[in-house]
């Protein structure tokens, strides 16, 4: 019986309950190395790769805009951006309150 009502109490919460969304995406784009001929050009072409992916990558409303990482490769520039909407903020600072360092291991 006990086991019955906990079953129960289990599932109505779980049914009535709202999950939390927090969105938080990494994205790959790139742009043409031609374009970075100049620190201006180069300004220019991430910011408009970076517009293109907001408008059309992404389908929510993003609050933080990260560049994390650019790298050449042959002729294109790669970028790597991590883009988060309010929650998705919020979860990125948990995550990166003073961290306890990683400690190495090592064999025996």
């Amino acid at each position: 019986m006990k086991t019955l009502l906990a079953t129960i109490i289990g599932l109505a919460l779980t049914a009535f309950s709202t999950p939390a969304t927090a969105y938080v995406v990494g994205i790959t784009t790139s742009i043409p190395a031609a374009t970075a001929e100049d620190d201006e050009q180069l300004k220019v072409a991430v910011r408009s790769a970076i517009d293109d992916v907001l408008t059309h990558a992404i389908g929510f409303v993003p609050t933080v805009v990260t560049l994390q990482a650019a790298r050449v490769v042959g002729d294109r520039i790669y970028i790597l951006l991590l883009v988060a909407d309010g929650d998705g903020e919020q979860v990125m600072k948990m995550f990166s309150i003073d961290a306890p360092p990683a400690t190495e291991r090592r064999g025996p």
